[in-house]
């Protein structure tokens, strides 16, 4: 693909979730035409007979798996659909990976075995975890974050510096194919510390507490979550938030020529919004 961007088409899977939305803004603003790619535009990740339609005449495509990219299956899911864009003559993917996730490698595997232009771009905790999903209903209506992290520091990026990445690496030609891009915030936050921030935001009382991820994986259990995915999240969890993400990726600064998004930023917005507001 070059910089021009004239009857440039790019599927963009989970187009209305945290990482896809902000992918197809950036993509419309670039220029190019998006193709959304969710249940609601008669696409599923589990029914391959789905593909062909969206994939068909496109240019390139975002994947991004819909539960966890180290969730059991995704690796099989990620490769066949890499695959078959392939087949269907779309070679240039770009995916959305996990920093310091080991099984999050098996997807970016099949991505690279799948003889696509591939570009795999690893991301920190997304800012947006706080302020869209489960999280931020604790935050909202109870005003404390009971939550797996400890005291352990993470580089949070910005979900709109991810879209503006992938975006950025599908017009840079040739120059990201074959290439993993690591993405985060700027500086280093405990989860405590970023509640902290959210608090002084919105003029709060919020607080932060920590708990194992076993005793994490048993209230998920009891809000009825099924068995499996709560084994595959206690997992990830025990790996993300041992430490070996506490530092500093300069994927954004790289493609982007700027610095990423600070926390804090993302904070003044969303509270601005009303996001915690109960």
């Amino acid at each position: 693909m070059t910089q021009d961007t004239r009857d440039t088409t790019v599927v963009v899977t989970g187009a209305s979730g945290r990482t896809g939305s902000r992918v197809a803004r950036s993509a419309r603003a670039a220029g190019l035409t998006v193709r959304a790619a969710s249940r609601a535009t008669g696409f599923d990740w589990h029914a391959p007979s789905t593909w062909a339609g969206v994939l068909a005449g496109a240019d390139a495509a975002y994947l991004v798996h819909p539960s966890d990219i180290g969730a059991p299956g995704a690796a099989e899911a990620v490769g066949a659909l890499a695959r078959g864009a392939v087949g269907a003559g779309v070679r240039r993917l770009v995916l959305l990976s996990s920093r310091g996730q080991d099984r999050a490698g098996d997807a970016e595997e099949a991505l690279r075995a799948s003889g696509a232009d591939w570009t795999v771009v690893r991301a920190a905790w997304f800012a947006q975890n706080f302020s869209e999903g489960p999280l931020v209903e604790e935050l909202r209506l109870g005003g404390e974050l009971v939550f797996p992290a400890g005291g352990v520091r993470e580089p949070f990026v910005d979900v709109r510096d991810v879209g503006d990445v992938v975006v950025a690496a599908l017009l840079a030609g040739e120059r990201y194919v074959g290439e993993t891009v690591a993405v985060s915030g700027p500086r280093l936050l405990t989860f405590g510390e970023a509640v902290t921030e959210i608090a002084e935001a919105t003029g709060r009382e919020l607080t932060y507490r920590a708990v194992s991820a076993r005793e994490y994986g048993e209230r998920l259990a009891g809000f009825g979550m099924p068995e499996g995915e709560v084994g595959a999240l206690v997992e990830a969890f025990g790996q993300l938030l041992d430490g070996r993400n506490a530092y500093l990726s300069d994927g954004v600064r790289e493609v982007l020529g700027r610095e990423p998004r600070d926390f804090a930023e993302f904070t003044r917005q969303a509270a601005a919004a009303g996001t915690w507001t109960a």
